[in-house]
Protein backbone atom coordinates (compact mmCIF):
# COMPACT_ATOMS: atom_id res chain seq x y z
CA UNK A 1 0.00 0.00 0.00
CA UNK A 2 2.93 2.29 0.77
CA UNK A 3 4.49 2.08 -2.32
CA UNK A 4 1.38 2.22 -4.07
CA UNK A 5 1.08 5.82 -2.63
CA UNK A 6 4.01 6.62 -3.09
CA UNK A 7 3.76 6.22 -6.53
CA UNK A 8 0.67 7.92 -6.84
CA UNK A 9 2.53 10.50 -4.78
CA UNK A 10 5.51 10.83 -7.27
CA UNK A 11 2.88 10.68 -10.36
CA UNK A 12 1.58 13.70 -8.79
CA UNK A 13 4.41 15.65 -8.90
CA UNK A 14 5.20 14.71 -12.34
CA UNK A 15 1.74 15.61 -13.45
CA UNK A 16 2.03 19.21 -11.93
CA UNK A 17 5.75 19.72 -12.97
CA UNK A 18 3.82 19.66 -16.61
CA UNK A 19 1.27 21.69 -15.58
CA UNK A 20 -1.71 18.54 -15.47
CA UNK A 21 -3.68 19.29 -12.28
CA UNK A 22 -5.47 16.02 -12.91
CA UNK A 23 -5.80 13.22 -10.38
CA UNK A 24 -2.99 10.35 -11.31
CA UNK A 25 -5.81 8.04 -10.87
CA UNK A 26 -7.76 9.14 -14.21
CA UNK A 27 -8.25 7.27 -17.36
CA UNK A 28 -5.52 8.63 -20.09
CA UNK A 29 -8.54 7.93 -22.59
CA UNK A 30 -10.90 10.26 -20.72
CA UNK A 31 -8.44 13.02 -21.62
CA UNK A 32 -8.61 15.62 -24.55
CA UNK A 33 -5.65 15.66 -27.23
CA UNK A 34 -3.78 18.27 -25.03
CA UNK A 35 -3.82 16.34 -22.08
CA UNK A 36 -2.61 13.52 -22.97
CA UNK A 37 -0.02 15.12 -24.59
CA UNK A 38 1.12 16.30 -21.09
CA UNK A 39 1.37 12.70 -20.00
CA UNK A 40 3.61 12.25 -22.43
CA UNK A 41 5.86 14.19 -21.58
CA UNK A 42 5.72 13.59 -17.92
CA UNK A 43 6.31 10.16 -18.83
CA UNK A 44 9.16 11.25 -20.20
CA UNK A 45 10.33 13.13 -17.24
CA UNK A 46 10.07 10.16 -14.87
CA UNK A 47 13.04 8.60 -16.35
CA UNK A 48 16.57 10.18 -15.40
CA UNK A 49 16.19 11.93 -18.77
CA UNK A 50 19.33 13.22 -20.60
CA UNK A 51 18.15 13.77 -24.04
CA UNK A 52 14.70 14.77 -24.56
CA UNK A 53 13.16 14.49 -27.81
CA UNK A 54 10.17 16.29 -28.51
CA UNK A 55 7.94 15.46 -31.79
CA UNK A 56 5.45 18.41 -31.91
CA UNK A 57 5.33 18.66 -28.24
CA UNK A 58 2.69 21.54 -28.11
CA UNK A 59 1.09 20.88 -31.13
CA UNK A 60 -2.07 20.31 -29.03
CA UNK A 61 -1.58 22.75 -25.98
CA UNK A 62 -3.11 26.48 -26.00
CA UNK A 63 -0.77 29.13 -25.95
CA UNK A 64 -0.96 29.75 -22.36
CA UNK A 65 0.38 25.46 -21.46
CA UNK A 66 2.86 25.88 -24.23
CA UNK A 67 4.42 28.90 -22.88
CA UNK A 68 4.92 26.59 -19.58
CA UNK A 69 6.10 23.80 -21.45
CA UNK A 70 8.84 25.89 -23.09
CA UNK A 71 9.65 27.28 -19.23
CA UNK A 72 10.07 23.51 -18.42
CA UNK A 73 12.39 22.89 -21.66
CA UNK A 74 14.28 26.46 -20.38
CA UNK A 75 14.69 24.69 -16.48
CA UNK A 76 15.23 21.19 -17.90
CA UNK A 77 18.40 22.76 -19.86
CA UNK A 78 19.46 24.95 -17.06
CA UNK A 79 19.57 21.28 -15.22
CA UNK A 80 21.95 19.98 -17.89
CA UNK A 81 19.14 17.93 -19.70
CA UNK A 82 19.73 18.18 -23.81
CA UNK A 83 16.33 18.95 -25.89
CA UNK A 84 15.55 18.24 -29.27
CA UNK A 85 12.18 19.55 -30.39
CA UNK A 86 10.42 19.44 -33.59
CA UNK A 87 7.68 21.79 -34.36
CA UNK A 88 5.84 23.72 -36.53
CA UNK A 89 5.79 26.84 -34.31
CA UNK A 90 8.45 29.27 -35.30
CA UNK A 91 8.27 31.63 -32.54
CA UNK A 92 8.43 28.83 -30.21
CA UNK A 93 11.74 27.68 -31.52
CA UNK A 94 13.14 31.05 -31.84
CA UNK A 95 12.56 31.04 -28.17
CA UNK A 96 13.81 28.11 -26.91
CA UNK A 97 16.48 26.71 -29.57
CA UNK A 98 20.32 27.53 -29.64
CA UNK A 99 20.45 26.44 -32.67
CA UNK A 100 17.87 25.70 -35.68
CA UNK A 101 17.92 22.56 -38.67
CA UNK A 102 15.16 23.48 -41.11
CA UNK A 103 14.39 20.46 -42.77
CA UNK A 104 12.51 19.94 -46.63
CA UNK A 105 11.91 16.51 -48.43
CA UNK A 106 13.93 14.82 -46.17
CA UNK A 107 16.72 16.40 -46.36
CA UNK A 108 18.51 19.70 -44.39
CA UNK A 109 18.57 22.31 -46.11
CA UNK A 110 19.83 24.77 -43.47
CA UNK A 111 21.21 24.77 -39.78
CA UNK A 112 21.44 28.67 -38.14
CA UNK A 113 22.95 29.22 -34.31
CA UNK A 114 20.99 32.03 -32.45
CA UNK A 115 24.46 32.80 -30.74
CA UNK A 116 25.50 34.09 -34.01
CA UNK A 117 21.95 36.15 -34.39
CA UNK A 118 21.58 33.66 -38.09
CA UNK A 119 17.87 33.12 -36.73
CA UNK A 120 14.73 35.34 -38.26
CA UNK A 121 11.73 33.85 -38.97
CA UNK A 122 11.53 34.76 -42.22
CA UNK A 123 14.59 32.57 -43.16
CA UNK A 124 12.97 30.07 -41.41
CA UNK A 125 10.01 30.36 -43.65
CA UNK A 126 12.06 30.41 -46.84
CA UNK A 127 14.16 27.66 -46.05
CA UNK A 128 10.93 25.81 -45.20
CA UNK A 129 8.75 26.42 -48.07
CA UNK A 130 11.85 27.29 -50.68
CA UNK A 131 10.49 30.47 -51.50
CA UNK A 132 9.64 33.95 -49.49
CA UNK A 133 6.11 34.50 -48.07
CA UNK A 134 5.42 37.93 -47.44
CA UNK A 135 1.65 36.96 -46.47
CA UNK A 136 1.26 34.33 -44.03
CA UNK A 137 -2.76 34.27 -44.87
CA UNK A 138 -4.00 34.47 -48.20
CA UNK A 139 -6.12 37.87 -48.56
CA UNK A 140 -9.68 37.05 -48.80
CA UNK A 141 -13.05 39.34 -49.14
CA UNK A 142 -14.85 39.40 -45.95
CA UNK A 143 -18.67 38.54 -47.22
CA UNK A 144 -21.18 37.58 -44.89
CA UNK A 145 -24.55 36.41 -46.33
CA UNK A 146 -27.78 35.30 -44.84
CA UNK A 147 -28.36 33.36 -41.39
CA UNK A 148 -26.76 30.15 -42.33
CA UNK A 149 -26.63 28.01 -38.76
CA UNK A 150 -27.75 29.22 -35.73
CA UNK A 151 -27.49 27.51 -32.05
CA UNK A 152 -28.87 29.31 -29.11
CA UNK A 153 -28.84 27.78 -25.13
CA UNK A 154 -27.00 24.82 -26.25
CA UNK A 155 -26.33 22.70 -23.11
CA UNK A 156 -24.44 19.40 -22.82
CA UNK A 157 -23.65 17.29 -19.42
CA UNK A 158 -20.36 15.54 -19.07
CA UNK A 159 -20.17 12.38 -19.97
CA UNK A 160 -18.50 10.83 -16.44
CA UNK A 161 -19.93 13.29 -13.91
CA UNK A 162 -23.79 13.63 -14.79
CA UNK A 163 -24.04 16.62 -12.76
CA UNK A 164 -21.89 18.70 -14.21
CA UNK A 165 -23.12 21.08 -17.02
CA UNK A 166 -19.95 20.84 -19.21
CA UNK A 167 -21.48 23.05 -22.08
CA UNK A 168 -23.02 25.68 -20.38
CA UNK A 169 -25.79 27.66 -22.43
CA UNK A 170 -23.71 28.68 -25.91
CA UNK A 171 -25.07 30.80 -28.25
CA UNK A 172 -23.73 31.44 -32.02
CA UNK A 173 -24.70 31.90 -35.09
CA UNK A 174 -22.46 31.68 -38.77
CA UNK A 175 -23.83 33.70 -41.74
CA UNK A 176 -23.36 32.40 -45.72
CA UNK A 177 -19.61 32.98 -46.40
CA UNK A 178 -18.49 33.81 -43.04
CA UNK A 179 -15.59 32.25 -41.46
CA UNK A 180 -16.04 32.46 -37.23
CA UNK A 181 -13.51 31.31 -34.58
CA UNK A 182 -13.61 29.82 -31.31
CA UNK A 183 -10.35 31.15 -29.03
CA UNK A 184 -10.04 29.58 -26.11
CA UNK A 185 -7.45 27.64 -23.69
CA UNK A 186 -7.15 24.35 -23.36
CA UNK A 187 -10.30 22.49 -21.57
CA UNK A 188 -12.77 25.31 -22.51
CA UNK A 189 -14.87 23.05 -23.90
CA UNK A 190 -14.44 24.09 -27.42
CA UNK A 191 -13.70 20.99 -28.91
CA UNK A 192 -16.52 19.54 -26.72
CA UNK A 193 -19.25 21.80 -28.19
CA UNK A 194 -18.15 20.80 -31.21
CA UNK A 195 -18.49 17.36 -30.95
CA UNK A 196 -21.83 17.41 -29.33
CA UNK A 197 -22.87 19.57 -32.09
CA UNK A 198 -22.18 16.94 -34.28
CA UNK A 199 -24.44 14.53 -34.04
CA UNK A 200 -24.47 14.73 -29.89
CA UNK A 201 -21.09 12.72 -29.94
CA UNK A 202 -19.93 14.01 -26.84
CA UNK A 203 -21.55 14.51 -23.40
CA UNK A 204 -25.30 14.55 -22.51
CA UNK A 205 -27.55 16.52 -24.59
CA UNK A 206 -29.46 18.85 -21.93
CA UNK A 207 -31.15 21.53 -24.14
CA UNK A 208 -30.21 23.94 -26.95
CA UNK A 209 -31.90 24.57 -30.42
CA UNK A 210 -29.53 24.64 -33.86
CA UNK A 211 -30.94 26.07 -36.97
CA UNK A 212 -29.53 25.33 -40.67
CA UNK A 213 -30.98 27.47 -43.33
CA UNK A 214 -33.29 28.91 -41.32
CA UNK A 215 -34.57 25.50 -40.55
CA UNK A 216 -34.78 23.71 -36.95
CA UNK A 217 -32.35 20.90 -37.68
CA UNK A 218 -31.78 17.30 -35.52
CA UNK A 219 -28.92 17.07 -34.88
CA UNK A 220 -29.33 13.92 -32.65
CA UNK A 221 -27.11 11.42 -34.32
CA UNK A 222 -24.01 11.84 -36.73
CA UNK A 223 -26.33 10.22 -40.18
CA UNK A 224 -28.72 12.87 -39.13
CA UNK A 225 -26.61 15.82 -38.54
CA UNK A 226 -24.47 15.02 -42.17
CA UNK A 227 -28.25 15.13 -43.62
CA UNK A 228 -29.02 18.17 -41.83
CA UNK A 229 -25.79 19.53 -43.53
CA UNK A 230 -23.40 19.63 -40.84
CA UNK A 231 -19.31 18.62 -41.14
CA UNK A 232 -16.85 18.28 -38.68
CA UNK A 233 -13.22 18.01 -39.34
CA UNK A 234 -11.71 16.82 -35.89
CA UNK A 235 -8.68 17.55 -34.12
CA UNK A 236 -7.54 14.06 -34.14
CA UNK A 237 -7.23 13.27 -37.67
CA UNK A 238 -5.48 10.16 -37.26
CA UNK A 239 -7.43 8.71 -34.15
CA UNK A 240 -10.89 9.83 -35.66
CA UNK A 241 -10.74 11.45 -39.16
CA UNK A 242 -9.16 8.61 -41.23
CA UNK A 243 -8.75 5.01 -41.40
CA UNK A 244 -4.95 5.19 -41.70
CA UNK A 245 -4.77 1.79 -43.28
CA UNK A 246 -6.85 2.42 -46.09
CA UNK A 247 -6.30 3.94 -49.14
CA UNK A 248 -7.15 7.96 -50.53
CA UNK A 249 -9.61 6.56 -52.49
CA UNK A 250 -11.75 4.53 -49.82
CA UNK A 251 -11.11 7.78 -47.00
CA UNK A 252 -12.13 10.33 -49.07
CA UNK A 253 -15.80 8.56 -49.90
CA UNK A 254 -15.93 7.01 -46.40
CA UNK A 255 -18.65 9.80 -45.30
CA UNK A 256 -20.93 9.36 -48.07
CA UNK A 257 -20.91 5.77 -49.24
CA UNK A 258 -24.44 6.22 -50.74
CA UNK A 259 -23.25 8.47 -53.51
CA UNK A 260 -21.00 6.17 -54.84
CA UNK A 261 -23.25 2.98 -54.75
CA UNK A 262 -25.65 1.25 -56.43
CA UNK A 263 -29.21 1.25 -55.46
CA UNK A 264 -28.51 -2.49 -54.03
CA UNK A 265 -25.61 -0.86 -52.06
CA UNK A 266 -23.21 -2.43 -53.79
CA UNK A 267 -19.52 0.40 -54.17
CA UNK A 268 -19.10 1.10 -57.95
CA UNK A 269 -15.15 1.43 -57.55
CA UNK A 270 -15.44 2.80 -60.96
CA UNK A 271 -17.47 5.87 -59.08
CA UNK A 272 -15.76 5.89 -56.11
CA UNK A 273 -11.72 6.00 -57.88
CA UNK A 274 -13.35 8.85 -60.16
CA UNK A 275 -14.50 11.12 -56.96
CA UNK A 276 -11.18 10.29 -54.97
CA UNK A 277 -9.33 11.16 -58.27
CA UNK A 278 -11.24 14.39 -58.73
CA UNK A 279 -10.82 15.63 -55.14
CA UNK A 280 -6.96 14.74 -55.14
CA UNK A 281 -6.72 16.94 -58.15
CA UNK A 282 -8.83 19.56 -56.73
CA UNK A 283 -6.96 19.68 -52.93
CA UNK A 284 -3.60 19.46 -54.42
CA UNK A 285 -2.82 16.14 -52.61
CA UNK A 286 0.58 15.34 -53.07
CA UNK A 287 0.53 11.59 -54.26
CA UNK A 288 1.29 9.24 -57.21
CA UNK A 289 -2.21 7.57 -56.52
CA UNK A 290 -5.42 8.00 -54.96
CA UNK A 291 -4.68 3.47 -53.95
CA UNK A 292 -1.86 4.99 -51.70
CA UNK A 293 -2.07 4.20 -48.09
CA UNK A 294 -3.34 7.43 -46.35
CA UNK A 295 -0.74 6.30 -43.53
CA UNK A 296 1.75 7.15 -45.94
CA UNK A 297 0.88 10.66 -45.88
CA UNK A 298 2.40 13.78 -44.97
CA UNK A 299 0.35 15.49 -41.94
CA UNK A 300 -0.65 18.40 -44.57
CA UNK A 301 -1.67 15.76 -47.23
CA UNK A 302 -3.49 13.70 -44.63
CA UNK A 303 -5.48 17.37 -43.66
CA UNK A 304 -6.50 17.10 -47.10
CA UNK A 305 -7.95 14.05 -47.24
CA UNK A 306 -9.97 14.88 -43.86
CA UNK A 307 -11.01 17.74 -45.71
CA UNK A 308 -12.29 16.22 -49.02
CA UNK A 309 -14.24 13.34 -47.38
CA UNK A 310 -16.34 15.97 -45.80
CA UNK A 311 -16.74 18.13 -48.52
CA UNK A 312 -18.07 15.14 -50.40
CA UNK A 313 -20.68 15.27 -48.12
CA UNK A 314 -21.56 18.59 -49.65
CA UNK A 315 -22.45 20.03 -46.01
CA UNK A 316 -23.64 23.60 -45.60
CA UNK A 317 -21.59 24.32 -42.41
CA UNK A 318 -18.09 22.99 -41.78
CA UNK A 319 -16.61 23.07 -38.17
CA UNK A 320 -13.13 22.78 -38.78
CA UNK A 321 -11.17 21.72 -35.35
CA UNK A 322 -7.85 22.44 -35.38
CA UNK A 323 -7.62 22.35 -39.23
CA UNK A 324 -3.71 23.28 -38.99
CA UNK A 325 -2.20 21.28 -36.43
CA UNK A 326 1.14 19.24 -37.02
CA UNK A 327 1.42 20.61 -40.63
CA UNK A 328 4.40 23.01 -41.70
CA UNK A 329 3.83 26.32 -43.04
CA UNK A 330 3.75 26.02 -46.91
CA UNK A 331 0.76 23.20 -46.09
CA UNK A 332 -0.78 25.67 -43.81
CA UNK A 333 -1.03 28.26 -46.50
CA UNK A 334 -2.93 25.61 -49.04
CA UNK A 335 -5.17 24.98 -45.92
CA UNK A 336 -6.18 28.25 -45.41
CA UNK A 337 -6.58 28.91 -49.64
CA UNK A 338 -9.49 26.00 -49.16
CA UNK A 339 -10.74 27.57 -46.03
CA UNK A 340 -11.57 30.74 -48.46
CA UNK A 341 -12.66 28.95 -51.41
CA UNK A 342 -14.94 27.00 -49.26
CA UNK A 343 -16.19 30.73 -47.76
CA UNK A 344 -16.87 31.99 -51.40
CA UNK A 345 -18.76 29.17 -52.40
CA UNK A 346 -21.03 30.84 -49.49
CA UNK A 347 -20.43 27.61 -47.20
CA UNK A 348 -20.21 29.04 -42.86
CA UNK A 349 -16.95 27.64 -41.57
CA UNK A 350 -16.29 27.59 -37.80
CA UNK A 351 -13.14 27.10 -36.92
CA UNK A 352 -11.32 26.57 -33.86
CA UNK A 353 -7.79 27.40 -33.11
CA UNK A 354 -5.14 27.60 -30.64
CA UNK A 355 -3.09 29.64 -32.85
CA UNK A 356 -4.64 33.01 -31.76
CA UNK A 357 -2.93 34.62 -35.12
CA UNK A 358 -4.41 32.06 -37.18
CA UNK A 359 -7.97 32.90 -36.05
CA UNK A 360 -7.09 36.73 -36.19
CA UNK A 361 -5.93 36.46 -39.65
CA UNK A 362 -8.63 34.17 -41.20
CA UNK A 363 -11.75 34.66 -39.31
CA UNK A 364 -14.53 37.52 -39.48
CA UNK A 365 -15.73 36.94 -35.96
CA UNK A 366 -14.16 35.38 -32.63
CA UNK A 367 -16.48 33.82 -30.17
CA UNK A 368 -14.13 33.73 -27.01
CA UNK A 369 -14.73 30.54 -24.82
CA UNK A 370 -13.66 29.78 -21.25
CA UNK A 371 -14.98 26.85 -18.58
CA UNK A 372 -18.01 25.47 -21.23
CA UNK A 373 -19.46 29.20 -21.82
CA UNK A 374 -19.30 31.74 -24.05
CA UNK A 375 -17.39 34.85 -22.70
CA UNK A 376 -17.61 37.32 -25.52
CA UNK A 377 -17.43 37.75 -29.17
CA UNK A 378 -15.26 39.86 -30.94
CA UNK A 379 -15.40 41.27 -34.71
CA UNK A 380 -12.01 41.01 -36.84
CA UNK A 381 -11.65 44.55 -36.33
CA UNK A 382 -11.45 45.04 -32.93
CA UNK A 383 -9.61 41.52 -32.27
CA UNK A 384 -6.55 40.79 -30.81
CA UNK A 385 -4.41 38.37 -28.59
CA UNK A 386 -4.64 40.90 -25.72
CA UNK A 387 -8.37 41.40 -26.10
CA UNK A 388 -8.61 37.73 -26.36
CA UNK A 389 -6.91 37.05 -23.21
CA UNK A 390 -8.77 39.75 -21.15
CA UNK A 391 -11.77 38.04 -21.91
CA UNK A 392 -10.59 34.95 -20.82
CA UNK A 393 -9.33 36.00 -17.92
CA UNK A 394 -11.86 38.44 -16.53
CA UNK A 395 -14.92 36.48 -17.29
Amino acid sequence: VMDWRATMAEAAKLLERVGLREAPGALVETLGVGKQQLVEIAKALAKDVRLLILDEPTAALSEADSQALLDLLLELKRQGVTSIIISHKLNEVRRVADGITVLRDGAAVSTMSAAAGEITEDRIVRDMVGRDMSHRYPERERRAGEMLFEVEDWRVMHPEHAEREAIRGVSLNVRAGEVVGIAGLMGAGRTELAMSLFGRSWGRFAGGTAKIGGREADLSTVPKAIEAGLAYVTEDRKGYGLVLEETIRRNTTLANLPAVSSAAGVIDERRETAVSEGYRDAMRIRTPSVFQLVENLSGGNQQKVVLSKWLFTEPQVLILDEPTRGIDVGAKFEIYGIINDLSAQGRGVLMISSEMPELLGMCDRVYVMNEGAFVGALDAADASQERIMSLIVTE
